[in-house]
């Protein structure tokens, strides 16, 4: 595996980038709604006062650096991932320990990622076919410099295994990385960055919700659930 000093970084900036994450998690107000991040500790202890189930829905602010928090319209999608980790929630560059934003240069990239995850959690499931979970399109900008995985070959890129990019993972976040940029394993052509810190995006805005139908397989159709459109998904690599 190349060391982690021995990886190129290189600056990223997309326009259009693309998260997809479950319909289920709502927006959460405190990083909503209150734009200055300073402001979020005094008000979080203040409201615990009278709800001591507010951190279940901020998650565990401590994990993301005063500095490295962003506030405002559309800042759950970038805060979430970082608050609300655990050991379950594993990912191709971290163990759970720590939180990771994921994001395609572009929507098929992303639809592929996510469709190969949503699969195999179906397939442990063993559910009957049929229009499962609702998801959402979270289109956001990029602007991070990051270690550069493109046209390397390691390891960390097994489409089986994340042994080796979580020990990767780990080091380059321990070294100060901001994170990696790399080729998706499930999108051929297609290129993803996995961000270390909030911060490394910016100005996301919710797009298209979809519904993914599983056919007891693996998923088959993603639906527009704004216009209705199915598409079948005819090249999963």
């Amino acid at each position: 595996m190349t060391p982690p000093e021995a990886l190129p970084v290189s600056r990223v900036d997309w326009t259009g980038a693309v998260r997809i994450i479950r319909s289920v998690f709502p927006p959460i107000d405190l990083f909503e709604d209150i734009a200055d991040p300073a402001d979020w500790p005094l008000l979080l202890s203040a409201e615990q006062k009278t709800n001591p189930r507010i951190m279940e829905t901020i998650g565990n602010l401590d994990l993301v650096p005063a500095e490295r928090r962003v506030g405002g319209s559309g800042a759950s999608y970038l805060m979430a991932p970082f608050t609300h980790i655990a050991p379950e929630r594993r990912s191709r560059f971290s163990d759970g320990s720590y939180g990771v934003l994921y994001a395609g240069r572009e929507f098929e990239t992303a639809l592929f990622e996510t469709i190969h995850h949503h699969a195999n959690f179906m397939a442990r499931t063993a559910e009957a076919s049929g229009w499962t979970s609702q998801f959402r399109e979270i289109v956001l900008e990029v602007g991070a410099s990051l270690h550069d995985l493109r046209g390397v070959e390691s390891a960390v890129l097994d489409p089986a295994s994340y042994e080796a990019s979580h020990r990767l993972g780990a080091d380059l976040r321990r070294s100060g990385s901001d994170g990696v940029v790399y080729p998706s394993v499930r999108h051929s052509g297609g290129e993803c960055v996995g961000l270390f810190y909030p911060d490394g995006a910016s100005n996301p805005v919710q797009g298209r919700h979809l519904d993914y139908h599983w056919d007891g397989a693996r998923v088959d159709l993603v639906r527009d659930a704004g216009t209705g459109t199915v598409f079948r998904v005819v090249d999963v690599p």
